[in-house]
């Protein structure tokens, strides 16, 4: 795809991306089905909550990640410095969407952010076939480039079929990842892009060596849908038939519990109770993207300032309600499970036994 093309395929992505045009239309993300149990004598203060958490390396002050979005554009370069400096602000992580114009154009534009963002958790992201073509080398000339502290591998078959001019040969996918595993100075992590992981993919990477993924579920923007909006003839009616395709983000966290992966639970995480449910069921962290997005769009700096100060203190009053002063303590808390979620449960698993019924 041209130097032009891409820029155009990206700002379509922002354009869409700050409506509500693109979400699932039927299909939750299953967060919904994941109720705290509540406890009337915490015996803590709110000062207790310690927030903090690891991940990828670095500890984060609350387990939360501005996730994957945007870049490749001068309005992607807005956009992502204003959300990389309110990581920075309050000590959580913010992740760069899709860097392949940077890999295969040298287009920086929008990948620049390391001066407003100096100590905060920055993610690099890369398409899996874009990973295949590309010798280790030079993604690690991108990463370097933009200061990232980790590599995020996209998985993204469903979006790139529908996607006008995307990709449709995926295979040497797990040989990639391998290799990037083996030979970058920096953590992998294994994303979806809106359909979730499921336990087989889980069991596959763990086994090669990742230890970090994000479950990208269905339930939030359906990425198929966005490719489906810019799709013409018979490849749009097939997004339409397949908008709503994928494991919700709940299924996906619940379906690699057990494997010793630390997960970011993305996909239609809207708020801090949503992302306390998902590290009570056994997520590290918890992403929002498109209603951070929105929120600057629509209320500019101060906007989004005020959404993540939001977020935070529920994250903060769900732990305290829940009596849990830190997120593995709210990871070992007993929880209810709706029977929809449920079924997405291995059994044996420690969630398994955990889960009342």
């Amino acid at each position: 795809m041209s130097e032009s093309g891409i820029k155009s395929r990206k700002a379509d992505h922002i354009a869409l991306c700050e409506t509500d045009d693109v979400a699932f239309r039927k299909k939750t993300n299953g967060l919904d089905q994941v109720e705290l149990i509540h406890d009337a004598l915490p015996e803590l203060a709110v000062d207790d909550i310690d927030l903090s958490t690891e991940y990828c390396g670095k500890t984060l002050r609350a387990p939360l990640v501005i996730a994957a979005m945007t870049g490749g554009t001068e309005q992607a370069e807005a956009i992502n410095r204003d959300l990389a400096a309110m990581a920075e602000i309050y000590g959580i992580g913010f992740g760069f969407g899709s860097q392949r114009p940077l890999l295969t154009d040298g287009i920086t534009v929008g990948y620049q952010v390391r001066d407003v963002a100096p100590t905060a958790l920055i993610l690099g992201n890369i398409g899996v076939v874009q990973a295949r073509e590309a010798t280790t080398s030079a993604l690690a000339r991108m990463l370097d480039q933009c200061g990232a502290d980790a590599l995020v591998v996209h998985l993204n078959p469903a979006m790139e079929v529908i996607q006008p001019g995307g990709d449709l040969d995926f295979r040497g996918g797990l040989d990639t990842i391998e290799r990037l595993v083996r030979e970058l100075h920096v953590p992998v992590i294994v994303k979806e892009t809106g359909c979730g992981l499921s336990r087989h993919v889980g069991e596959r990477v763990r086994s090669i060596g990742v230890r970090h993924v994000d479950t990208s579920g269905a339930g939030g923007t359906s990425w198929v849908g966005v490719e489906t909006l810019r799709a013409q003839g018979a490849q749009a009616t097939l997004g339409e038939r397949f908008w709503d395709w994928g494991i919700p983000t709940a299924g996906s966290v619940a379906q690699l519990d057990g494997l010793d992966l630390a997960i970011c639970a993305t996909g239609g995480v809207s708020n801090g109770l949503m992302a306390a449910r998902a590290i009570a069921l056994g997520a590290r962290c918890a992403g929002i993207a498109r209603p951070f997005l929105q929120a600057r769009s629509q209320g500019g700096t101060e906007g989004l300032d005020a959404m993540v100060r939001q977020v935070l203190a529920e994250i903060r009053l769900a732990h305290l309600l829940a009596g849990a002063r830190t997120p593995d303590e709210l990871r070992q808390k007993p929880i209810l499970l709706g029977p929809g979620l449920a079924r997405w449960i291995p059994r044996g698993t420690p969630l398994y036994d955990r889960a009342l019924r």
